[in-house]
């Protein structure tokens, strides 16, 4: 769906190939139920809505995400149970309002 305000008129039709501005993408039941503002007309594709071709941003996503899953998750730190000699290092940060002061201050 997109719009053009200067005519006042909504364009209901088939999923755009590319991103541009002022375009939506409806699932086809809101599509085929859109309704415009009073005064305002709408223009609806007659036909059957089919999905856009792959584009070669939907192949560099997909490549992306798989690249995601395969990364190693970063080492964790030792905790007490693993190490019970270790002395926690002090820690200070901020979390929102709320400030962790280190227990010798």
């Amino acid at each position: 769906m997109t719009y053009v305000y200067n005519e006042s008129t909504a364009v209901v039709g088939p999923l755009a190939a590319f991103a541009e501005p002022h375009t939506y993408d409806l699932c086809e039941p809101h599509a085929r139920n859109l309704t415009a503002p009073r005064g305002w007309d709408v223009v609806r594709h007659e036909g059957e809505f089919e999905p856009p071709p792959p584009t070669t941003d939907d192949l560099v996503a997909l490549a992306e995400a798989v690249r995601e899953a395969a990364r190693p998750a970063p080492p964790r730190p030792p905790t007490d149970a693993e190490h019970p000699t270790a002395q926690p290092a002090p820690q200070q940060g901020r979390r929102g309002h709320l400030r962790v002061i280190p227990p010798n201050h």
